[in-house]
C-alpha cells in the first residue's frame, strides 16, 4: 500500500515538473527576433502547433472569420523597443498580444494591448490598437510546425502548412 501510495506520488509530481517545462509541450515555445536597420528590436514570443495530418479551418485554428491566437498556448506576444509603422500604420514601442482573423486569403493582423492571456478566449476587440491587412500566399516549402520569421528589412511573415502570411514593419 505505501508503495502504490509512493509511486502515485512520485508520477504527479513528474507530471507537475513536466508542465513547467514549455519545451515539453505538444506546441513548444519558439521566438522570432530581429533589429530593423531603423534601430527598433521586434520579438515575436509564440507557440508552434504542428499539422499532424490535419487541415486548417477545417480540423485546425484558424477558422475563417475567427479570432486566432496565432500560435498556440498563450496568445502571441509582439514586442518592439521603439514607434514602427506596421503596414504603414504607426505602432508604438510596447508588448502586445498578436491575433490573426483569416478570411480566405485576406488576413487581419492585430496587435491588441492585453498581451498575457490564454489563447483568444479573453480577447476583447476592444483592446485593439493596431490593424491591419495582409495577404496569404502558397509557402515556399510545407512547414509542419507553424513558425515566424522577421528579418532586419522589416519583413514579418509566418508558414504553416502550405500557407505564408507577410506584413512588413518600419
Amino acid at each position: 500500500m505505501k508503495l502504490s501510495i509512493f509511486l502515485a506520488l512520485s508520477l504527479f509530481c513528474l507530471q507537475a515538473i513536466s508542465q513547467g517545462d514549455k519545451s515539453l509541450r505538444p506546441s513548444p515555445p519558439a521566438q522570432a527576433k530581429a533589429t530593423l536597420k531603423n534601430g527598433a528590436t521586434i520579438t515575436i514570443d509564440y507557440s508552434q502547433p504542428a499539422l499532424k495530418g490535419r487541415t486548417i479551418g477545417k480540423d485546425v485554428e484558424p477558422y475563417n472569420g475567427k479570432v486566432w491566437r496565432t500560435g498556440a498556448n498563450e496568445a502571441t506576444v509582439f514586442e518592439t523597443d521603439k514607434d514602427i509603422k506596421i503596414q504603414g500604420k504607426e505602432l508604438p514601442a510596447g508588448k502586445y498580444g498578436l491575433f490573426t482573423i483569416m478570411d480566405g486569403d485576406e488576413w487581419t493582423i492585430i496587435f491588441n494591448k492585453t498581451w498575457k492571456q490564454w489563447g483568444a478566449f479573453n480577447y476583447k476587440e476592444a483592446d485593439d490598437v493596431l490593424r491591419v491587412n495582409a495577404k496569404s500566399d502558397k509557402a515556399s516549402a510545407f512547414s509542419e510546425r507553424f513558425t515566424f520569421y522577421v528579418n532586419d528589412e522589416g519583413k514579418i511573415f509566418f508558414v504553416w502548412g502550405n500557407t505564408e502570411v507577410k506584413f512588413k514593419a518600419e
